[in-house]
């Protein structure tokens, strides 16, 4: 009897997940760094634009998709 080839499920990375969101249109978002703690010296145009989500770089996007296999 012959077995038949299984392909295997991948594993996506859940550290990229709680980080990372894929939107339908195949864009990978992302949120902003330095927008946590010490902000009383950071100006209110700057914390307005950390505070909003930004897309990833293509370079990076390719990156990040290999992680989330089963993104759109």
């Amino acid at each position: 009897m012959v077995k038949a080839k299984v392909k295997l499920k991948l594993k996506t990375h859940r550290g990229a997940a709680k980080r990372f969101k894929l939107t339908a249109g195949g864009k990978v978002i992302r949120r902003h760094a330095f927008a946590r703690h010490i902000l009383t010296s950071k100006a209110r145009k700057r914390k307005r634009r950390l505070a909003k989500a930004a897309v990833v770089t293509p370079g990076d996007a390719a990156h990040v998709r290999g992680m989330l296999p089963y993104g759109r």
